[in-house]
């Protein structure tokens, strides 16, 4: 077997072996991106199937103001020319790989990684934020799958931050 096989096999196993059994605090938030990204998934896959006609009514809670059919049917939803939930839902997928790569020291040795994924986190917070806003100023109304989105994005945003900011340590020290 050539030395490159060999090396790249050690450093196979090293990463599986850190991305499953790792205790660093960055992986720890890594694998709350990949949870909160799976829950928002769900959110915008309800909202994905109502938009697209799958399902005729998504069920809100029984609250005042609640009416996830009229906010995920509003123009602001069809805006780009296709249905936000769509969207969200694969961007929120998007986030699954970027936190799976690479190894527990990943700021360090591929910074530009946790960069990017800080860099998409935050504007899918701001994009989160401007359609909450949306929501009681031009639908008058609340969608609560929305809401799940829009808080899994902000948590997101907000795990992504401290590795980001070892990465941007990193690249200055070069």
């Amino acid at each position: 077997m050539s030395k490159e096989l060999i090396h790249d096999d050690e450093r196979t196993k090293r990463l599986r072996r850190e991305l499953q059994q790792g205790a660093t605090s960055d992986l720890w938030r890594r694998r709350a991106i990949i949870g909160l990204s799976l829950v928002g998934m769900t959110a915008m896959a309800a909202v994905s199937l109502f938009q697209t006609g799958i399902v005729e009514h998504l069920p809100d809670p029984p609250l005042e103001n609640f009416n996830s059919d009229k906010v995920n049917s509003s123009d602001t939803a069809y805006m780009l020319g296709v249905p936000d939930g769509t969207l969200s839902l694969a961007s929120l997928a998007a986030n699954v790989p970027l936190a799976a790569f690479g190894g527990a020291d990943r700021a360090r040795e591929q910074p530009l990684v946790p960069l990017v994924a800080a860099g998409k986190a935050a504007i899918e917070a701001a994009v989160a934020g401007w359609y909450f806003y949306q929501m009681p100023t031009k639908e008058r109304a609340w969608c609560g799958y929305c809401i799940a989105g829009a808080l899994c994005n902000f948590g997101i945003a907000a795990l992504t931050a401290p590795e980001a900011h070892k990465a941007l340590a990193r690249l200055r020290d070069k």
